[in-house]
């Protein structure tokens, strides 16, 4: 089938050689429209309805991720990007497929035998939750320092490197420092999770512990460990089972 396609990217530039690439498979694609920002691309999609769009991320009015939310009608996606490898994983997870600027000949080949394999019914399209997945992936990441705790009257401000580990006990979540203090927090695990540094590794449903200060690993039963923390209380956490890739990942053992 000949898909019904629209190229949408602010660089005029980038519309011409992705046009021109596109030419080469006029069997494949048909090339119905072009728009240089979020607004027109939205406008134009609306109007055309096509199978197909190539999409810019970064554009003004509106960037790529605001007019796809926008849509009422939803196409299949190519996102042409300038991100890294490191988003490639949220590309491969909610769109047809993505290309990486400058776009390389050989590698236009392989979204073309993608597209070509795909049937009506096999076509999986951008949901909204889907879409704000992938927004929440590639936006940057605010970097923080410490975690507040409220102490009395005050906020403390806690360093992660003053840090041991984290642990919830029913409906709470403590902060535990080297020096054995113990802060209640008004986060979740999960939240935490999500939010703290690489260092910070979850090793059970209710524990997550700062690598950086682990002393050592003991094997104990049923395949657990025994982590012991290096902070004035020598606490040992028992890890949990469906945790340990966490564990073998960050710490290669």
């Amino acid at each position: 089938m000949k898909f019904r396609t629209i190229l949408i990217d602010d660089e005029p530039i980038a519309i011409s050689r992705l046009k021109r690439l596109l030419g080469q498979y006029d069997d494949t694609f048909e090339v119905i429209g072009e728009a240089q920002n979020g607004q027109e691309g939205l406008e134009k999609i609306e109007a055309l309805k096509p199978d197909l769009i190539f999409l810019d991320i970064e554009m003004p009015i509106l960037s790529g991720f605001e007019m796809l939310a926008k849509l009422d009608f939803m196409p299949m996606v190519v996102f042409v990007t300038a991100f890294d490898q490191f988003a490639i994983k949220a590309f491969e997870e909610n769109s047809v497929d993505y290309l990486l600027k400058p776009i390389e000949k050989e590698r236009l080949e392989k979204t073309v035998q993608k597209l070509q394999k795909l049937t009506e019914n096999k076509v999986q399209k951008l949901s909204s939750e889907s879409l704000m997945e992938l927004f929440e992936q590639l936006k940057p990441k605010k970097e923080i320092h410490s975690i507040t705790v409220k102490s009395g009257d005050k906020i403390l401000f806690i360093a992660f490197n003053e840090i041991s580990f984290f642990h919830a006990e029913e409906k709470y979540v403590f902060l535990n420092t080297l020096d054995g203090k113990q802060h209640i927090t008004n986060y979740t695990i999960s939240n935490l999770e999500e939010k703290l540094p690489e260092s910070f590794i979850r090793i059970s449903r209710s524990h997550i512990v700062n690598s950086l200060k682990i002393k050592e690993l003991e094997r104990h039963f049923n395949g657990k460990y025994l982590v012991a923390m290096q902070d004035t209380k020598q606490s040992k956490l028992e890890t949990g089972l469906s945790f340990h890739d966490n564990l073998k990942r960050l710490l290669e053992i």
